[in-house]
């Protein structure tokens, strides 16, 4: 079979795949069809609401950093859906991550599995590092913790969980509480916790799994750190209190140079020549978090807003976060069936707004910041019009 990338993202994004339902069952027999490759491989799991991809990103890089052959599974994608699977930085090719694909999904539907896009990425994810015997597994939840498809393993080097804010509250819970019950779910019997946030279903976790729980300051210098926004300081701390813990013999040398090579695209990514800035902002915290790191590094630019969400996402609060009466601001209809509208994001907002069109109807001023932000999904529709 000719295996091709858009072939495998047709199959992916196809009416039976491309939904949400989170559990264990689905993926856990598919991966013993697999003789259980995940079982095999040494993994730091990541939950949170707002952070873990930066969290993942920083740890990675620190490892590569330090010679180690470090895999790295994240969410969503930007541009294709290479860029979840990583191995030292470097996106899985097409043609293998196409074959992967369409391989497993076989194996799947002759035992009448119905996986769904995540449960096949993640199961693609485990094979895949397991076939290319990766000394360590970076792994970011995509939705919660405790029934998220990365969440059967049954041990890992260690749990971190980053900042909880309301989101998801349709699956998760309608309180931070419930919300890092969900979270803590990742928590393993005698494999440590990192957090730096209190909540008492974290600690009951821990407790129940005998578990170390380490709780972090968020005070940790990120002059060095490649990535930019004032909310990288929590997770750095984060991130470094787990290499600190797993990999003392790391030289502090080794981990500047990891900081200064962290790449994670669309997470406060300024383009200077472009007087561009691109955030995948998408709930309310974030789009606070957004703010305040504009207010630190751009006190003094014209702000010129790009913003598009889905409707499953407080939107009105968001806009409440990040405009002003002197923004100028642009709403924007992505290609999704969730997407707000333009009427809607206008009716919700309470200042002057208009409908973008493409980043060449703005010219280049030095003094006019454009933003774009509000949901991951429609970043690449808009740096690609």
């Amino acid at each position: 079979m000719n295996y091709t990338y858009e072939k495998a993202k047709e199959l992916l994004t196809s009416s039976g795949k491309f939904r949400i339902s989170l559990g264990l069952e689905r993926v856990t027999k598919v991966l013993e069809l697999l003789g259980n490759p995940q079982d095999n491989l040494k993994c730091i799991h990541v939950a949170g609401t707002n952070g873990k991809g930066s969290v993942c990103a920083i740890i990675s890089s620190i490892l590569k950093s330090n010679g180690i052959k470090v895999g790295l599974y994240s969410s969503p994608h930007i541009f294709k859906y290479t860029e979840r699977i990583k191995i030292n930085g470097k996106d899985m090719e097409d043609d293998i991550f196409s074959k992967y694909v369409f391989d497993i999904c076989k194996i799947a539907d002759n035992s009448a599995i119905q996986l769904t896009e995540f449960e096949i990425l993640t199961v693609v994810m485990f094979k895949y590092f397991y076939d290319e015997n990766v000394d360590i597994a970076v792994l970011e939840t995509g939705l919660g913790g405790r029934f998220d498809a990365t969440n059967v393993i049954k041990s890992n080097l260690c749990s971190i969980i980053t900042h909880i804010d309301l989101d998801h509250t349709d699956r998760l819970g309608d309180t931070k509480d419930k919300i890092a019950y969900e979270k803590a779910g990742i928590i393993k019997p005698n494999c440590p916790v990192i957090t730096s946030e209190g909540y008492e279903a974290i600690k009951d976790k821990a407790d129940s799994c005998n578990s170390l729980f380490v709780m972090v300051q968020p005070f940790e210098d990120t002059s060095e750190l490649a990535l930019k926004g004032s909310y990288q300081q929590e997770n750095l701390s984060l991130a470094l209190a787990a290499i600190r813990l797993l990999f003392p013999d790391i030289s502090h040398e080794v981990i500047s140079e990891g900081l200064r090579r962290v790449e994670h695209p669309c997470r406060f990514q300024f383009f200077e020549d472009k007087m561009l800035l691109v955030d995948g902002a998408h709930n309310p915290n974030g789009a606070l978090a957004l703010r305040e790191s504009l207010d630190r590094y751009f006190p003094d630019k014209t702000r010129r807003y790009v913003f598009g969400c889905l409707t499953t996402k407080d939107y009105p609060k968001m806009m409440k976060f990040l405009f002003t009466k002197n923004d100028q601001i642009y709403f924007y209809h992505f290609n999704n069936k969730n997407s707000a509208t333009v009427a809607q994001l206008k009716e919700a907002c309470e200042y002057p707004s208009n409908e973008f069109i493409s980043l060449s109807e703005f010219p280049y001023d030095k003094d006019v910041l454009t933003v774009v932000c509000g949901s991951f999904y429609m970043i690449n529709e808009i740096l690609l019009k």
